[in-house]
This record gives structure tokens, sequence and C-alpha cells, in this order.
């Protein structure tokens, strides 16, 4: 009997897994032990070995889809063995059906293999967009460093590219001349998908080009069909079926390849294991639509004009309506999608509170006026909030945790500072890690060389996670009070606002300008109540107003 191979639930609140690439296909013999597929979670990446041994005689699900746990993704038996049960769902029969009846009918079995080894005729090597992450599912290429007919040697940079968090150069693992360019600046790329073809001069590069890789799939599905003519119509089927139920099953590399071409995904007609569709649907379907546009044009222009001539007020002209529309960046999309979820799973609360700036200004151009004595780097008054903060929440650990799954506190023995920083190309947040057990003067550098980093693009991914606090400041750019958003799961954010003049009685009852800033506090009451958010805050201030002896006492 043959044997299912289930999706593995790699963790307990795990539901579902990106398979990210077969080792396997059907026909081929594995043994106990050897790797099947890559799975990832959100969080990690995972290769799933065999259990049992035997011919792979379905696989059920494709590269790039996202499946639930514990579900079927492959068969496993002897030879011409019955899998039709372990079907994921059971209702498409019509695959099944067709997989079976490739071993009966002798003309039918070299039809499949014939296809697959064209992609090994040629002599050219693949150059891949790498995998710069475990979460990353595809990155921006943002510039070619190379054309088609260049030498290139190992080392050498071939393109730039990026992710939602930092920006990468791309050095040629393989040498020789470049043959093909399968995308172009700009263009969102799937990981591990071939970008361009590296060979001798004369080699053929067709066969790595996956974009048209995706055109044959179908046809190859139309030969196996051919000698049952009432077969033809079953793809067709399965959308409608789809469609009537008001559910489409498709990918996520599908989802995300209809939304770039703006592809309605009920217009395509379903190829896919299990009646799923998958990207070559939408690419085909992208194309039969073409035509579409330009007729619903031409039969709506005649009457354009008459509109504007019965109007006692003229109508505004077109330019006054012009407008432009613009697809968000990656990490526009990823901030977008982190700050819902913020809100949305968050009770968040903000506190405000000010302090009397006179002594940290006078510690600052004490600084300054001795500067060429002391030796120091120059030091803003965020490093010193940073400073404070960092000994501060020692002291709260409610506020230097992460909550997990709404019902886990993960506490932090040390404070790994978020530092938001502004970038051309979004909102960053790197970490200072291990804030707590620096000095004034290496705060000051270590963070002003990660947000140097952040904004050229040339930060590591590691350093834009694990922090377990964060600063906000928009002081600098007037902004008297906000509302900060709590970075998940990190269970509160500080909001550093800007320097106001104001005014205090003096002890003889006189009036005294001061220099004050107010400080704003966003925090997870799931973790912690308004009381000790607001201990916090009194902390943080009275450490302010006393910083030069606060800072003495941590150095003795």
């Amino acid at each position: 009997m043959a044997k299912p191979v289930l999706m593995p639930k790699a963790g307990i609140t795990v539901e579902s897994c990106i398979l990210t690439s077969w080792n396997v296909k059907v026909g081929d013999t594995v043994k106990v032990g050897d790797v099947i597929c890559s799975y990832e979670t959100d969080k990690s990446a995972f290769d799933l070995t065999s259990e049992v041994e035997g011919e792979v005689l379905a696989l059920f699900c494709e590269e790039g889809d996202e499946v639930p746990v514990l579900t079927n993704i492959a068969a496993v038996g002897a030879k011409g063995e019955d899998f039709s049960a372990l079907v994921p769902g059971g209702s498409a029969q019509a695959p099944v059906e067709e997989v079976k009846a490739a071993p009966v009918a002798a003309p039918a079995a070299p039809v499949a293999p014939a296809a697959a080894p064209v992609a090994a005729t040629t002599n050219a090597k693949p150059v891949t967009m790498p995998k710069a992450g475990i979460t990353v599912e595809s990155c921006i290429l943002t510039k070619w460093n190379v054309k088609v007919g260049d030498t290139v040697k190992v080392g050498d940079v071939m393109f730039s590219y990026e992710t939602d968090k930092s920006s990468f150069d791309f050095q040629a693992e393989i040498e020789g001349e470049v043959l093909a360019l399968f995308c172009e600046e700009g263009d969102e790329v799937p990981v591990l998908s071939n970008v361009c073809a590296v060979g001798a001069h004369g080699d053929d590069p067709a066969p790595l080009n996956p974009n048209a890789a995706q055109a044959p799939a179908p046809v190859a599905e139309e030969v196996k069909a051919a000698p049952a003519a009432t077969t033809a119509a079953a793809p067709v089927a399965a959308t409608a079926t789809a469609s009537a139920n008001g559910k489409i099953f498709a990918s996520p590399r599908a989802k995300n390849l209809a939304e770039k071409l703006g592809v309605d995904l009920k217009s395509a007609v379903a190829t896919g294991p299990n009646g799923r569709i998958i990207e070559r649907d939408v690419r085909e379907a992208s194309v039969n639509a073409k035509a579409a546009p330009a007729v619903e044009e031409v039969k709506a222009a005649p009457a354009a004009p008459a509109a504007p001539a019965a109007a006692p007020v003229a109508a505004p002209s077109d330019d006054l309506k012009a407008f432009k529309d613009e697809k968000m960046s990656n990490i526009r999309k990823v901030i977008a999608k982190n700050m819902v979820m913020s809100l949305s799973t968050m009770a968040q609360l903000t506190h405000t509170i000010s302090f009397d700036c006179t002594n940290v200004m006078a510690f600052r151009k004490f600084l300054k006026d001795n500067a060429e004595t002391l030796k120091l780097p120059p030091i803003t008054i965020n490093n010193i909030i940073v400073y404070a903060a960092s000994r501060v929440l020692k002291k709260h650990r409610d506020l230097n945790a992460h909550l997990i799954n709404g019902d886990t506190m993960r506490y932090f023995e040390h404070v790994n500072m978020g530092i938001a920083t502004d970038t051309p190309r979004g909102l960053l947040v790197p970490t200072l890690f291990g804030a707590d057990t620096m000095s004034l003067s290496e705060i000051a550098v270590k963070s002003k060389k990660l947000s140097q980093d952040a904004i050229d693009g040339k930060l590591s991914p590691e350093l834009l996670t694990g922090g377990s606090f964060t600063i906000s400041n928009v002081g600098t750019m007037g902004i008297e009070s906000f509302t900060p958003v709590v970075n998940p799961p990190q269970t509160g954010i500080l909001g550093v606002n800007t320097l106001e003049t104001r005014i205090k009685l003096g002890k003889e009852g006189e009036i005294i300008p001061y220099t004050a800033m107010a400080l704003s506090l966003s925090y997870d009451h799931r973790a912690l109540d308004g009381a000790p958010a607001s201990r916090f805050l009194k902390d943080l201030k009275d450490y302010l107003e006393n910083f030069s002896v606060n800072l003495m006492a941590d150095s003795i």
C-alpha cells in the first residue's frame, strides 16, 4: 500500500509551512533518510527526510505552496500502486487519474519525461536570486552590473538586490560569458529563481529562462489529455467549481504574481495540483486579458465629451484630475503589515511626561567646551536618553521584554535597544545590543554607525532583530507630542519629543524660564498596567534631571 509523506508540524503554534524546494520527482526511488523536500516556517528552515523507502508515486503540491501541517504532500510506495486515497481533499480526481494512467498507456509514458531533460541539455549555468534570510521569499533586483556578452570571473559583482530590510551585492560564483538576463532592474524576483545564465560563447540559455519555462507546461497536460476528447475541458470545470463555491485556491506565488500583473484570479484556469491556481496559470490569464482593456476604452470613448455641455459650472479639466498610481515598495508593505498587526493585536496605551533639561543641556555644553581636552565623540541628546533609558529599564523588566503568543513573557538580561531610523527606503529599527553595558561614548559611536549603515542599506539583517525596547526620536523635527506604535513582540516604545521653553516659579516667586522635553511611552497593557508604566517614566525623568550625577555614580 502506498504511504503518505506529511508536512511536519514544526512547532506548537505552527499551522502551515512553505514548501520551498523538492529534492525528488515522480519516479525517483527514495530510501529512509533521503531528503525529500525543504520547507520553512516564519522562523526557520528545515529539510524533510524520508521515513519510508520506495518509488515517488505523486507530488501533491508545488514549490512555493503554503501547506497546512500534517497534510499529505507526496505518496511513496511500490511502482504502480494506487495512491488516490492519499490525495489531499479527495476531490481533485482528474490529476490523480492522469498520473495513474501514465504507466498503462505505452505511448504516453515517455511524454512527461521528454520535456524535463530539455533544461539539462544546455551547458549554460544558472545564476539564482539568493535567499537572504530565513523568512525572505523575494528580493528586488535593483541594478545590473553586467550585460549580455560580458565576461565575468569568480568574485565579480554581477548585480545588486535588496530585501525588505537591507541591500546586498551578488558576486559571481562561476566564470564565463553572460548569455542572458532573465529579469530587469526593479523586478521583484522570488528567491532561488534564475536571474541570468553564464557559460561558454554559443551555449543555449533558453532552457534556464524561468519566464519561458511557464508556457510549455499546460501543453504537456493537453498532450496527456488528448486521447480522451471529453477531458479537454477539465481545467475549466475546476475553475468554475472554485468560483461557484466562492473560494479561489491559489499558491502564494500565484497570488503575488496576480497582484503584480493586475490579473483577476477568477479568470485564471487552474492547472496545479488539486485544482490550485499556480504561477503559469496567472501568466496565461494575463496574456489572454491583454486585448480586453483596449476594447473597453474604445466603447467608452464616444461618451466622454458630452458630459460638460449641460452643466452650469464648467467641469474640471483632465489636467486637474491627473494622478499617478505607484506600487508600494517591499519595505513599505512590510511596515504597513507590522503596524496594522501591532495596533490590532495589542492593548496599546500612551503616557507622556516632561522633564527639566537644564542638567542635560549644561552637561552637553561642558562636553562641547572641553571637546579637545576630553577627546570624546560628539554626544547627542538622543545618546543621553538611550544611556539613561538603558539604566532605568534594568529596574522595570516588564518593559524590557517580549510578550510571546499572548501568554508568555520573555524577560531580557540586558537592554537591547532598538533605535528607530528614518532611511530613504522607510523606517528601520537597528538594534544596539547590550546598551546597558556600554559607556556614553560607546553608545554615541555605535548608534551612529548603526543608523548610518541602515541609511546606506548596508546593515546586516541580524542587527534588525532582537530588540527588547525601542526609542523613536522625532523631536529634531519639532514634534511636541506623538503616539509611537509598539514594535511587536516588544512591550514598550519611548517617543522623544522636541525641546521647549517653559517657565516655573522660583523660591522667591520669580518667573524662571527653562528648557523642557516631553517623553511619550506607548506600552502593551496586556503585559503591564498603567502604574508600573508611569513609574518607569517617573524614574527616567528623575534620572535625566540629575544626569551628570547619575553618570558619575555609574562610573564609580
